[in-house]
């Protein structure tokens, strides 16, 4: 079975409030003063409009747990807004204020002055600040009860006009209590202080997974890019600019800088040269990139794309480019260097994944050659070791030409290389055309699956499969699809000795898979150690998760949240149906790449990044531990940071 897989050109994305929510949400970056963020995404986000319903920051991201204690605000350190840069500022205005306190004034209003000011660290301070209402300024105050702010008014109204340089507050802070508690109430009562705290329904959900009824955990996302041409990757450079590099089918290549925004000229232009059509299900086009491990100091990156050579047939191209010397956002076009050619047979099973292993070494990952039950010779490409086509092959390209001339050198230790019927290149075999792969980071604190390589493998008419790829092994096809039988003869053979997926779906589930990662990211947890992946044909997100104890996969069921529970500005609870590729920038967050029309003229294309709205723990961001590039959230426990530091 085909399936469409086509490319995207870019256009400016969604708009400066996306680009500082995802400032704002990086690891890397700690927690704006509340009320400037606040302030700043109602100008850029008025037209959001949260359900009141859902606990919220005064940045508008979810509540979470710090990883150490708060001096100050200590009733919010279990689960709350505030981290301890946050909770230090709250008690810094604290004792600045009661540097203007007599004695007396003091005695009364210590506790509920902090009480008061501690509203900011609140899982609810969103709504106790009349944040949510993007019409309506951030109150200065917390939305006190009345019966609070009655008392409050008559121990200690003189310390209003240390809290707020409000006019109104602070008059009707000299008048009497009921005129004063009129202006700093809330209307509704089940928000304002202390009658938020009371709720069981509110207070009893706090920090839990967000699942549905049936047990599926939902999810949220952001629009991070949009206006794109089928964009069938997105990849970073590895070089801590957090610059995204999102390529089109059609053979462009474009940046997009941390902020969101895209660079105007495109990294790389190979639409000239690239073979791909509009027709909806060519297969062709630019469809895989690498960047050398060593790209901060070397330049060197790596594609992999569709070509008709001198006029002949199709073939494809494995070539290595520099970047320029002059621009870091623009490849030099000059340097292109062929690696490897494979002629193609048919127009379609295209393979198209470039990764690097942490062996260093460059993985490629070709289709079987096209048409329907790989018809090519007595048992089909991908059984046949002496074919490129249906096969993972890995080769060396740091150490110059080999003794035939070629630009590559092929690993000692690949497993066919005293095997004088097998190409030497051949890693692993027998599959069918595999659409994307990616590396596992591994496990934060015990780097538990560091350095596998998952794939999805898509199948012919019945089903699709998710494999980990191990050296010399064979994945069955086409002798077999899936856990099942495909060509009986082959199938019953006793030396097939295939690797079976760890995961296979029937074409009653969906009908084109595209592989994904495994979730290893800081901002959500409850996500970590997930392998997230999803159909293109039916736009289905799925997910898989590990019996550590037995090394088996099971299926996790997820799915995108309500309304109220997408709540926050900025999220979204819907995406294009065509599901094109997967992607991890350098954080080891997870984005996807969808479209809803799969033509690489068509610029129906976007980018989204998965959110999980329930996230308990508060992402510690730590960069450059040893050699590794991390970001790093601590989770249940201390043994992740100290792991780090």
């Amino acid at each position: 079975m085909t399936s469409p897989r086509d490319a995207a050109a870019a256009l400016p994305p969604s708009g400066a409030g996306c680009a500082l929510l995802r400032a704002a949400a990086a690891p890397s970056s700690p927690r704006k003063t509340p009320r400037v963020t606040v302030m700043l995404l109602l100008l850029l986000l008025a037209r959001v409009r949260p359900a009141s319903a859902h606990p919220q920051c005064l940045d508008f991201e979810p509540p979470f747990k710090p990883f150490w204690h708060l001096e100050f605000c200590r009733q919010y350190e279990q689960f709350g807004c505030c981290d301890q840069t946050t909770d230090n500022m709250i008690a810094e205005r604290y004792w600045d204020i009661v540097e203007h306190l007599e004695v007396e004034g003091l005695e009364l209003c210590a506790d509920v002055l902090m009480e008061i000011m501690c509203q900011e660290c609140s899982p609810y301070a969103a709504h106790l600040f009349d944040a949510e209402d993007p019409y309506t300024p951030v109150r200065d105050l917390p939305g006190l009860c009345f019966d609070y702010c009655s008392d409050f008014h008559g121990k200690c109204r003189h310390v209003v006009k240390y809290l707020t340089e409000n006019k109104l507050l602070r008059d009707t802070a000299e008048r009497d209590a009921a005129t004063f508690c009129s202006v700093a109430n809330l209307s509704d009562q089940d928000y304002c202080y202390p009658n938020v705290l009371k709720s069981p329904d509110l207070v009893g959900t706090l920090g839990q997974v967000v699942e549905d009824p049936k047990g599926c955990l939902q999810l949220c996302l952001t629009e991070v890019a949009n206006g794109l041409r089928n964009p069938v990757l997105m990849l970073h450079s590895g070089d801590d600019t957090h610059r995204m590099f999102i390529a089109e089918q059609l053979g462009f290549v474009w940046v997009y800088l941390h902020d969101g925004s895209r660079v105007e000229q495109p990294f790389l232009d190979l639409s000239g040269e690239v073979l791909s059509t509009p027709w909806l299900g060519d297969e062709r086009g630019f469809l895989g990139m690498a960047f050398h491990p060593r790209y901060r100091d070397n330049g060197r990156f790596f594609i992999y794309y569709s070509i008709r050579v001198n006029g002949k047939g199709e073939t494809i191209r494995i070539s290595e480019m520099r970047v320029s010397e002059h621009d870091m956002n623009m490849a030099d076009p000059y340097t292109e260097r062929v690696i490897l050619e494979i002629e193609e047979p048919a127009a379609n099973h295209n393979g198209g994944q470039l990764l690097f292993g942490l062996d260093g070494h460059l993985y490629i990952f070709t289709g079987d050659g096209g048409k329907a039950g790989d018809p090519f010779g007595k048992y089909g490409n991908a059984q046949n070791k002496s074919a490129l086509l249906g096969k993972v092959l890995r080769i060396h390209v740091d150490g110059g030409a080999s003794a035939g001339g070629m630009p590559y050198t092929v690993p000692a230790d690949n497993p066919f290389v005293d095997d004088p019927d097998a190409r030497p290149e051949v890693y692993a075999y027998g599959v069918r055309n595999m659409w994307r792969c990616s590396v596992d980071r591994g496990d934060p604190v015990g780097r538990r699956g560091r350095g596998r390589i998952f794939c999805g493998d898509v199948g012919q008419n019945r089903y699709e499969e998710i494999d980990i790829i191990v050296k010399g092994g064979n994945y069955g096809w086409r002798a077999k699809e899936g856990f099942e039988c495909f060509d009986l003869k082959l199938c019953q053979n006793s030396s097939l000795d295939d690797v079976l997926p760890i995961f296979a779906y029937s074409h009653h589930v969906g009908k084109s898979v595209t592989g994904g990662y495994v979730y290893r990211g800081c901002e959500s947890p409850n996500l970590n150690g997930l392998y997230i992946f999803g159909d293109f044909m039916n736009g289905r997100i799925m997910a898989l998760e590990e019996d550590k104890a037995t090394g088996n996969w099971k299926e996790r069921s997820v799915c995108m949240g309500d309304k109220e529970t997408c709540s926050f500005p900025g999220l979204v609870n819907h995406y294009h149906k065509f599901i094109i590729s997967f992607a991890e920038d350098e954080a080891g967050e997870l984005y996807f790449l969808a479209t809803t029309y799969p033509s690489n003229t068509s610029p129906f294309g976007a980018v989204f990044k998965f959110m999980d709205p329930s996230r308990f723990k508060k992402p510690l961001a730590i960069a450059h531990i040893g050699t590794v590039n991390a970001s790093v959230c601590e989770l249940n426990n201390e043994q992740l940071f100290n792991s780090f530091c």
